[in-house]
């Protein structure tokens, strides 16, 4: 998986299509990510001795890994990204639009 904890990226499909947010989790066992305050569901939650009131929580889940794309620095675009060698032999993620490397 080429995504990573911290990328921006941009919703391509479904509710949150065109919406843009920070990845917060990535499951790569099952190709999933977990965007900062998107596809949000409401949990209902009981009250419990530590707990005395109950309460409506809204949690992020996750994405599929197909519906996002990542954001390119340069033009603020969804942009696809491929893998290259530097010259220390290291990999690094580059945006195809722009050719600039990502962090």
């Amino acid at each position: 998986m080429k995504l990573r904890k911290g990328d921006k990226v941009i919703v391509i499909a479904g509710k949150s299509r065109g919406q843009s947010g920070v990845i917060v989790r990535v499951l790569p066992e099952e190709n999933l990510v977990v965007l900062d305050g998107m596809n949000l569901s409401k949990r209902h939650r009981r009250p419990s001795q530590r707990n005395r009131k109950g309460q409506i929580i809204e949690r992020a889940m996750p994405l599929h890994a197909s519906n996002v794309m990542l954001v390119d620095p340069k033009s603020g675009k969804p942009t696809r990204i491929r893998i290259v060698r530097g010259k220390d032999g290291a990999r690094e993620r580059v945006a195809v639009k722009s050719g600039q490397t990502l962090k």
